[in-house]
């Protein structure tokens, strides 16, 4: 069974600047996919007080929280029998979990405020995971508030672990809980739940609180099939994808930070016009721009180990370019990294992307490199 399927319609679709991978197609509708136990509130209904909010991932603050890297969650406390969640424009799709309870799903939800329900008169948790990926432009989270009858309570303090999560769709979950490889652009958006991938599983063990900064089709020089669009290091430094609005996180200090990258890079020909002679031109320019981005993120977080993964994808060409840039690290004087190749996945799911069944094998896999130092959970 071959890894790499030939460019599907939601490729062509990237390919052709008209679908970023993962931007929802502007004719399809907002709707509100409530799960029973949350209910729309009507337009004349205004925010009671804010709870107080532990958040993660990156956000810009205005007129909530603006975001557009996956993995977003907000988690609040309150005392009563329902908390009003807002949010604002921009498709989105939710998981929202009160005291650790199973998921309630909120899809494609219109602006404004849904009224989540609660056993008893709490205390009570909150938590709201957006699992989606944002490719065509931010969302808005506005927050969570208290109604009529319900007590704001301080916001969960942030936890002592912290994950960082690099990567492309392998690290996002594209298409991850679909049934079938073959999917429309709005089967990916519906089927992509990063709480079910490597990020999620992987902070659920350890709990951790996390940062996913992947974007799907990027790579570290190429994007996928060369199209034209900021690579992941040039991605980066950045809040939101406009280029302009700077990443600022306080408090965000990583123990690990977990990368796969090149799957992009590598998984389909070079074209002509692109600006690399032939292989090892490319092969050259990526284990160089690699080390280099490493040594940006080593400076950045200087006592965080490092823990670059990847498949057997291209025929085994990724797993021994990412072997090579490890190398050259170690060789510059690296010691708090590890590589992790996985390999064996089935790729089941869009677009012969990792299934969920993946996730857990890459997520155990990295899990096995992290166990093995004891010691990273006690530096900072």
């Amino acid at each position: 069974m071959p890894h790499i399927l030939p460019p599907t319609r939601s490729c062509r679709l990237m390919l052709a600047g008209l679908s970023l991978t993962m931007g929802l197609p502007a004719a399809l509708p907002a709707q509100s996919g409530a799960a029973e136990g949350i209910r729309a509130l009507g337009a004349e209904t205004r925010a009671g007080r804010p709870l107080p909010l532990h958040i993660g991932g990156r956000v810009v603050a205005t007129d909530g929280y603006r975001r557009q890297w996956p993995g977003t969650y907000i988690e609040g406390a309150f005392r009563g029998p329902s908390v009003d969640l807002g949010v604002g424009p921009g498709a989105v799709s939710l998981r929202i979990r009160v005291d650790g309870g199973a998921p309630m799903p909120l899809v494609r939800p219109a602006p404004g405020l849904y009224r989540i329900a609660a056993r008893g008169a709490g205390p009570h948790r909150i938590r709201v995971d957006v699992a989606s990926e944002s490719q065509a432009g931010w969302t808005v989270l506005r927050g969570l508030f208290a109604p009529t009858g319900t007590t704001p309570l301080p916001a969960p303090a942030p936890r002592a672990r912290q994950i960082e999560f690099i990567g492309d769709s392998h690290t996002v979950g594209y298409g991850n809980t679909s049934p079938t490889r073959q999917c429309s652009q709005d089967a990916i958006w519906r089927t992509t739940d990063t709480t079910l991938g490597l990020p999620g599983i992987a902070a659920r063990h350890y709990d951790a609180d996390y940062q996913v900064n992947a974007i799907s089709g990027r790579g570290i020089v190429r994007n996928y099939g060369g199209f034209a669009a900021p690579t992941l290091p040039d991605a980066y430094p950045y809040a939101l994808f406009d280029g302009r609005t700077p990443a600022t996180t306080p408090g965000w200090n990583p123990q690990v930070v977990v990368i796969a990258l090149g799957t992009n890079d590598f998984s389909t020909p070079l074209k002509p016009g692109e600006r690399w002679a032939d292989r090892d031109a490319l092969h050259a320019d990526y284990e160089r721009r690699y080390v280099d981005f490493v040594g940006r993120l080593r400076r950045h977080y200087p006592r965080a180990f490092f823990v670059l993964w990847a498949t057997d994808l291209a025929d085994g060409e990724i797993k021994r370019e990412v072997g090579k840039v490890v190398d050259r690290l170690r060789a510059g004087g690296e010691r708090r990294i590890a590589f992790v190749p996985v390999d064996g996945l089935g790729f089941t799911g869009c677009d012969a992307h990792p299934d969920t069944d993946d996730d857990r094998r890459i997520a155990a896999a990295i899990e096995r490199a992290i166990d093995a130092r004891p010691d990273i959970w006690t530096r900072r």
